[in-house]
């Protein structure tokens, strides 16, 4: 019995990053490897046969994997999604970052929205894939709480950003808060990816995401 408790406390490690007492675990690069083709063959059934439509064969059938493959890195297809979700919102921060980090002490808010609207590149994949565990979550409430915590954490990482560029005092009563202007850019980038998965056209796209965050983002008079 002890060996078998063992054996899932290892588990677990692997899955979260984190022994039992708290210290991080050793990841193995052929055990990153195989997260990683996880999550490529997971985003590719996912759009392709809807959230709620793909089972767990399927992604290891894809991947090139047993469940046993499956389990030693997630405990569910939420939990999945969860780490798909995580790696994509990683993404996005680096391109903002790239997009921002030749710019000057001096350089305008336009000039700002013009490097970061044509540096995102908005996967419409992964916005189709988003979209339907959107739908499942708004069914599940323990699912959409842990949808909204991973949404206030990208919150958290983004806010320096968008404060750093304006000047709060400028913004509208309901703007002058750090949390609702984020909240704020972070619904006008969702919009914009929404209409992505209508319109695959980011020629289009890039404009409109760039007028909806200057005029969001430029002072008042």
């Amino acid at each position: 019995m002890a060996d078998v408790s063992n054996s899932a406390l290892d588990r677990r490690a692997l899955r979260t990053g984190l022994r039992a007492d708290g210290t991080p675990a050793r990841v193995t690069r052929r055990r990153a490897e195989t997260r990683e083709r996880l999550l490529a063959a997971a985003l590719s059934v996912f759009a392709e046969r809807g959230f709620g439509r793909a089972g767990i064969e399927e992604i290891c059938e894809t991947a090139g994997y047993t469940r046993g493959a499956f389990y030693s890195n997630f405990d569910s297809l939420d939990e999945l999604f969860f780490a798909l979700y995580e790696q994509q919102a990683a993404h996005t921060m680096t391109q903002v970052h790239a997009a921002l980090a030749g710019a000057t002490p001096d350089e305008g808010l336009p000039s700002l929205l013009d490097r970061v609207s044509n540096a995102l590149l908005i996967d419409r994949t992964w916005v189709l894939v988003r979209t339907d565990f959107l739908l499942h979550a708004a069914r599940n409430p323990e699912t959409a709480a842990a949808l909204t915590r991973h949404r206030e954490a990208i919150r958290e990482t983004l806010q320096p950003v968008v404060v750093g560029a304006v000047d709060l005092a400028a913004m509208p009563p309901a703007l002058r808060d750090p949390e609702a202007l984020t909240s704020a850019v972070i619904t006008i980038h969702d919009a914009a990816a929404t209409r992505l998965l209508l319109d695959p056209d980011l020629a289009t796209l890039r404009p409109w995401l760039r007028d909806m965050l200057t005029a969001l983002l430029s002072p008042r008079a």
